[in-house]
Parts: C-alpha cells; sequence; structure tokens
C-alpha cells in the first residue's frame, strides 16, 4: 500500500531495526503496548511475538484494514483512531496497568504526541519512540547544548530519555529526507521530587524560553516578573545575573520558580 504524504507515512522497513526497538523495552511477556502508527506492521509483528497483547492505533482506515486481515486471530488488536485523541487512562483501567508505548512517529505531529503522552503520564509506563533525529536532539539535550530548550525540559521533567539508535533514510519506504533517531523515554515525573506544580512550573518554563536570543532575566521581565524580584530570585537561586535560560539545568530551573514564587507578584501571574 503507497504511502500517504498527507499523513507523514514513512514505513520502517528494516526488520532488524524493528526488532532492536522490541528489544529496548526488555520483558513484554504478559504487558500490552500501544503502537502509534504501525502502517504496515514491522513492528506490530515483532510486538506480537513478544509481548502479552498489542492494541495497535491507526488513523489510515486502508492500513487499518489491512493491519487487521494479516494480524488476525493473534493478540494484535487494531484501534482506528486518532492518536492525540486516544484515551489511554481508559486503556490503562482496562489492561489493569500501567502501559508501553511504541511508534515510528509521523514526522508532522511529532511533539503534540509526545505532549499528548506527557499528559498521559498517570496510565503509561515507558516508551521506544522512532522520531526525526533533530527531534530526538531537541528532547535529549542537557543544559549548555544549542538543543536545549522547552521542548527538552518539558519532555525530562515527565522521565529521562536516552537516544538509543539512529537510522539512514534508506531504512524507511519512501525514504525521508532525514536521519531518524530511536528513543527511550523512562516515564517518571519529577514535579514531586523537585516540589514545583505541574502547570505552573511548566508556564513558567516556556516564559524562561521564550525567547532563545534574550537573557533568563529578560524573558522573566517580559512575563511580568519586576526586576528586583528577578534579580533577588536568581541570587537565591545561585544562577548568575546574564545567564540564559538554555544554560540551565532543571534542577536550577526548578530553584528559580521557588524563590519567584515567594515573592509577591507571582500568586496574580498565576490567575
Amino acid at each position: 500500500m503507497p504511502a500517504k504524504p498527507k499523513l507523514g507515512q514513512n514505513f520502517l522497513r528494516d526488520a532488524q531495526a524493528a526488532q532492536r526497538i522490541v528489544d529496548a523495552f526488555g520483558d513484554l511477556s504478559g504487558r500490552t503496548v500501544i503502537e502509534i502508527g504501525p502502517g504496515r506492521g514491522a513492528i506490530t509483528g515483532a510486538l506480537a511475538a513478544g509481548a502479552g497483547g498489542v492494541l495497535a492505533i491507526e488513523l489510515d482506515h486502508e492500513l487499518a484494514a489491512g493491519l487487521r486481515a494479516r494480524f488476525a486471530g493473534s493478540k494484535v488488536t487494531v484501534v482506528e483512531h486518532d492518536v492525540l485523541t486516544f484515551d489511554f487512562a481508559a486503556a490503562a483501567t482496562a489492561a489493569g496497568e500501567r502501559l508501553s508505548v511504541a511508534g515510528n512517529l509521523p514526522y508532522n505531529i511529532t511533539s503534540p504526541i509526545l505532549l499528548k503522552l506527557a499528559a498521559s503520564h498517570a496510565a503509561l509506563d515507558r516508551a521506544v519512540l522512532m522520531v526525526q533525529r533533530e527531534v530526538a536532539d531537541r528532547v535529549a539535550a542537557g543544559p549548555g547544548s544549542r538543543d536545549y530548550g522547552i521542548l527538552s525540559v518539558t519532555a525530562q521533567m515527565y522521565g529521562p530519555i536516552e537516544r538509543l539508535f539512529t537510522l539512514p533514510p534508506s531504512a524507511f519506504e519512501p525514504p525521508p529526507q532525514v536521519h531518524s533517531t530511536v528513543l527511550r523515554w523512562r516515564i517518571a515525573p519529577r514535579f514531586a521530587e523537585l516540589d514545583v506544580e505541574e502547570v505552573s512550573f511548566l508556564r513558567f518554563v516556556r516564559q524562561a524560553f521564550a525567547q532563545k536570543r534574550k537573557t533568563l532575566a529578560n524573558n522573566l521581565r517580559a512575563a511580568g516578573y519586576r526586576p528586583a524580584e528577578i534579580a533577588s530570585g536568581l541570587a537565591r537561586a545561585q544562577i548568575q545575573a546574564q545567564a540564559r535560560a538554555e544554560e540551565i539545568a532543571i534542577e536550577a530551573l526548578a530553584g528559580l520558580w521557588h524563590a519567584l514564587g515567594e515573592g509577591a507578584g507571582h500568586a496574580s501571574r498565576e490567575q
């Protein structure tokens, strides 16, 4: 079945890579795995051989029909659905466990899918995902890297992320214009550990990284924090006055959030 470019379809055709993705989960026996965008079923087949059950979410009607025919009578259940509106919590409740997630993510909606998984963290245990290499660099980046930014901090607040391996365009049909990297994401939110409130802290992160060319202090000033409040907060968090957000580790950002949270204007900004 030909790929549909408007759906961001680039089908994995490297069977060895598909097996490496499944192996990255470790022991899947007895466990339910959600697969995002199974396409022609390259990863699906490898998952079905080792997992307790596979719930394959496919938006394309023709591909979904083909998968149902191919995996009829197996441990694979095909759901024709948009993953961005899929109810992971309900699926986890039905399975009686937190779920593992696999997928070769469509390049055009990779970030929304990652944010959807983050929002569904209570239902998820771990994920092994194929994404565009440049996105993987951003998601897994650490402070001091040019790739470190809002997406890095947001994703890593929901658990550690590691790059596993990278595939060339020739591993796909049709070949994309970019390389693809497989990530492993252990879902283990850090909000309680860092004693920060999820919604307001992530809002603060967006403010801190609003404009990369500006210093952290200037971005916070643009967000409505007072200069004296910023200076005091930076000093208390032991962050240099001219630092940029991309230089600051997540732990230090949490410390600054706490310091600024004690300022007189913080409560009104949270409204």
